[in-house]
């Protein structure tokens, strides 16, 4: 008898958790996402909302903390990693060791983690970092930025990782921001072309898909992120994190446009900028963020912050937290890069609900936007990573891919000091040649900021292939190669080379830090290239941002090539050198005489530039040389 209760309480036990279980309509896979967050949101308390719309760095995060405070999302910011050089089973452990606080709470909401691969996985050793958005506008190919994307996709994958703050789809029309060379152009046109790294990053939107519902095919895509909105590029003087003074028209017609394609592209989640539109920061403007982005434009996604982006709505940041949190989330924010003081956060915005200072619906908003990403790319079902991804990380195709991309962005202004005497492509055989400057063989300079740290850093900071390594490679075995960083006239004039090249330009920088009011090249440079130039035939490759002040030293130079930000494949500079690739790049953005003339974009009265936009000189591949 005794037997048959226990028997029986088992079935009944059993019959009991089948029931439960299958009204875990969230848990479905088969249930359309719509019910699925609506069966998910109906049982959550008010901690585990504000929890999803919390985003934390890792540095304060553990198991512990995401099982606690129910934490939605944790990033990476620029250089935070779990060790120095971490290998992708590092990051993987990491990753999966923070989601296993999150499936150890009551409902198992699985985190998403965020990190700026912004060219490639860039803050990973080994990854394959491609050229900056700069670079990538001078192409004009939005196929070739759907493959990086899907590459770039794939590498932070291998990481375990699952959301890219990527596109940059800002609009830079002065190149004084310490951020233009996010921006692929001066043009609306070029960076709406460039919005196509998003169904790179996420896969192509199924046909007959609602406008602005995101979209997120599996387990090879991560979550994209449009930013920043809006208006980031038309700060005044270029200064970072300033004030846009704009027409409507202006705003609409120059900045918006990339945001339009971005949510019909089914980007899952936009980020706010830091800066100000005609004064009204734009972390607290509604009308922008609801009014039209949410109610006007159907974007269905979520809303992030940037990084600490609530506190600056007040002067000094975080000076009123309560406030901050109040402007932001009314205006339409549903997830807060807090990154550090979550407790504050998740207090603060507690007490501002259960006050009635905000409704309980905006709330519900906040986290089915969250909920709805989160069912969209598979999280619920597949929330662990594994190994089978880490092949991917700075694999061979991907390298050549980025090589395909560095030649393509490369822009010929100068061939020869008269026309009927070009200078390149170079010959390969030669008795003897020069290769100078800080750039010519350094990664960390090819690359810029974000990479390995938030800044960049000069010096091989991660695997790849510099600007010399690849001139020696690519020259006849025959040819001596003399690599002098900044050599004199005199050692010049005593060698008999028969020509040099000249690899100089700006060292790493990012946001404010590359802020800069005169663009110039800063030294040895200028007198790298007077002393090479002034001597000897000479190539000058300007590693660069932005376009830079370089009019006073052109009529010494017989060939100039602006190659921008190429990232770790400096073979394909090489590539087009010697002629095995013909120069196609055509300026994305107008190069400017001095300075006293920006702001100057295409189609301003004032335009007197030094090359304009569209400006590129082609040459042809040469079979052997």
């Amino acid at each position: 008898m005794a037997k048959l209760c226990s028997s029986s309480l088992v079935i009944i036990m059993l019959c009991c958790y089948w029931a439960a279980s299958e009204s875990l309509k969230y848990k479905d896979p088969k249930q359309p996402i719509n019910i699925r967050i609506k069966d998910l949101l109906n049982r959550m308390t008010l901690a585990e909302k504000i929890g999803q719309m919390t985003q934390i760095e890792r540095s304060v995060a553990s198991a512990d903390v995401m099982q606690k405070y129910f934490i939605g999302s944790i990033l990476s910011g620029g250089g935070s990693v779990p060790a120095k050089e971490a290998s992708p089973e590092t990051w993987i452990n990491m990753v999966n060791g923070f989601q296993n606080g999150s499936l150890a709470t009551r409902l198992g909401i699985p985190m998403i983690y965020g990190i700026d691969a912004v060219h490639g996985n860039n803050n990973v050793f080994k990854a394959t970092i491609f050229p900056h958005n700069v670079g990538l506008g001078v192409t004009r190919d939005p196929e070739l930025i759907e493959k990086i994307g899907a590459a770039t996709a794939l590498e932070v994958r291998a990481t375990g990782i699952n959301y890219a703050f990527a596109p940059c789809i800002a609009v830079c029309r002065d190149p004084r921001w310490g951020r233009c060379f996010e921006s692929y152009s001066e043009d609306p046109a070029i960076v709406r072309q460039m919005t196509q790294l998003i169904p790179g990053l996420q896969g192509d939107i199924p046909p007959n898909t609602r406008k602005g519902v995101p979209f997120v095919a599996g387990k090879e895509k991560v979550v994209a992120c449009a930013k920043h909105f809006v208006g980031d590029g038309g700060t005044t003087k270029g200064i970072n994190e300033n004030n846009t003074v704009i027409s409507p028209h202006g705003l609409f017609s120059i900045h918006m446009p990339a945001y339009y394609d971005s949510v019909l592209k089914g980007v899952a989640t936009i980020m706010i900028s830091y800066s100000s539109v005609n004064g009204a920061k734009m972390h607290a403007d509604g009308h922008l963020i609801t009014n039209f982005l949410k109610n006007t434009v159907k974007f269905r996604g979520f809303v992030i912050s940037d990084w600490q982006g609530i506190d600056r709505l007040t002067d000094p940041p975080h000076a009123n937290y309560t406030f901050s949190i109040l402007r932001s989330v009314e205006a339409g924010l549903d997830m807060i890069m807090v990154p550090y003081n979550y407790t504050e956060f998740i207090d603060g915005l507690s007490y501002l609900v259960t006050n009635k200072f905000i409704p309980m619906s905006r709330i519900d908003d906040a986290v089915k936007r969250i909920l709805r990403v989160k069912f969209v790319m598979g999280l619920f079902e597949n929330p662990l990573a594994d190994l089978t991804m880490a092949k991917h990380l700075g694999s061979h195709e991907h390298r050549e891919l980025a090589r395909e991309a560095v030649r393509k962005s490369l822009v010929l202004l100068k061939n020869g000091k008269t026309d009927t005497e070009p200078v390149l492509p170079l010959p390969k055989k030669s008795t003897k040649i020069l290769v100078a400057g800080t750039h010519a063989d350094d990664i960390g300079n090819q690359c810029g900021g974000w990479t390995i740290e938030w800044h960049g850093q000069s010096g091989n900071i991660t695997v790849g292939t510099t600007i010399l390594s690849a001139i020696k490679k690519t020259v006849d075995p025959k040819t001596e190669v003399v690599y002098q960083e900044n050599p004199t006239p005199e050692f010049i004039k005593s060698n008999n080379f028969s020509y040099a090249i000249v690899v100089t330009g700006e060292y790493p920088y990012s946001e404010t830090v590359g802020d800069n009011l005169n663009i110039t090249i800063p030294e040895p440079g200028p007198t790298t290239i007077t002393n090479v130039c002034g001597a000897v035939k000479c190539v000058v490759v300007l590693i660069t941002g932005r376009p830079v002040v370089i009019e006073p030293y052109v009529s010494n130079m017989d060939g100039l090539v602006a190659a921008w930000l190429p990232g770790t494949e400096g073979q394909g500079v090489a590539d087009v050198l010697y002629g095995d690739y013909g120069f196609t790049g055509k300026l994305a953005r107008t190069w400017f005489k001095t300075v006293d003339q920006l702001p100057m974009n295409v189609g301003d009265p004032h335009y007197d530039p030094l090359y304009p936009f569209g400006f590129g000189i082609t040459t042809e591949p040469v079979k052997s040389n």
